[in-house]
């Protein structure tokens, strides 16, 4: 089981490019903190990740309420911001703008991306091709959890060069538009996030904490491909110990040393994901979907739930299908 894989389409990833943006130095761009407008440009999604390609020219990025020094990004390099940070782009460390809402949204007459020329002064060229990424944040998403609020992803030893190319190619095509333009690149969206999370991975200290760094411990990664494999299934901490050939004790230390919480409370806690999915897409009933993921009970799974999510599973799917046909 690919674990990674299973989590993203789990949290119903989803991407979107929205600015074609060629700009000459000096220029500025400040973007807003996404809870201010996610709704506007992912109305389907929980949670909103604003993300940057430099496809040409440089540029200072940081986040805007000065969280992190500014990071100086090159052609070739992507900037991600997973928790939805307010954050500024431009030629000159320190400068602000003012973010103009108009474009916050999803134009309703004609396709995206938005393309802006000649954005800003007359000076050296840069080129940035920017969007959102959407997903769920409740009741689980481990990858929200480990990511940092800036990630920024130089392209030579990701691949990400690969996804340029091709997302030039496709916004090339854009200029004489076909069909299904604006989901190759939002596919393509999807992609560079996958890379980005992977080198994010590959570039962990040994002694990293937290989700991403349990995929890559060998005794847990191996956990967690069983309890995503067979979510269902009457996991016990007795028998993932012995399918991943550790002692109980050594198994449980390791487990909860590296993810920062016990294997059970971690299977409980996707067991809630997968089966928040079931009650928005599938129309199973509580009780339907309680047994499905594995739980034993109804009323297990209804306690379970709102400790997670704060609300039970019925009021909480009458809130996510109101939203989804606002």
């Amino acid at each position: 089981m690919d674990v990674l894989s299973d989590v993203l389409r789990a949290v119903r990833l989803t991407g979107a490019v929205y600015f074609d943006i060629h700009a000459r130095a000096p220029w500025v761009a400040e973007t807003p903190p996404v809870a201010s407008y996610g709704a506007n440009v992912m109305p389907e999604s929980e949670h909103v990740i604003a993300f940057h390609l430099v496809m040409e020219g440089q540029c200072w990025v940081q986040i805007a309420d000065g969280a992190n020094p500014p990071v100086f990004v090159e052609a070739g390099d992507a900037v991600i911001f997973p928790a939805g940070d307010g954050h500024v782009m431009g030629t000159e460390r320190g400068q602000r703008a003012e973010p103009d809402f108009t474009y916050y949204q999803r134009p309703r007459d004609r396709a995206l991306p938005y393309v802006f020329h000649e954005y800003g002064g007359t000076g050296n060229p840069a080129w940035l091709v920017c969007g959102y990424l959407g997903c769920d944040k409740r009741p689980f998403n481990p990858v929200l959890e480990a990511l940092p609020r800036l990630m920024h992803v130089r392209a030579p030893s990701t691949g990400l060069h690969l996804i340029h190319d091709l997302i030039r190619a496709a916004l090339k095509e854009c200029e004489q538009p076909r069909a299904g333009g604006e989901t190759i690149l939002s596919k393509l969206s999807e992609l560079m996030f996958l890379e980005a999370v992977r080198h994010h991975i590959d570039g962990l200290p040994a002694d990293s904490k937290g989700w991403l760094a349990g995929l890559r411990d060998r005794h847990v990664g191996a956990a967690l491909s069983l309890m995503h494999g067979r979510p269902a299934e009457r996991w016990t901490l007795d028998v993932l110990a012995r399918e991943v050939g550790l002692s109980r004790s050594a198994f449980a230390e390791r487990f909860t040393e590296r993810m920062g919480a016990p294997a059970m409370q971690y299977l409980g806690n996707w067991r809630l994901q997968l089966a928040a999915r079931l009650l928005e897409h599938q129309g199973m009933s509580i009780a339907q979907a309680a047994a499905e993921v594995g739980y034993e009970s109804e009323a297990a799974f209804n306690r379970a739930f709102k400790k997670q999510v704060g609300v039970p599973p019925g009021a909480w799917r009458r809130s996510r299908l109101t939203s989804l046909h606002a």
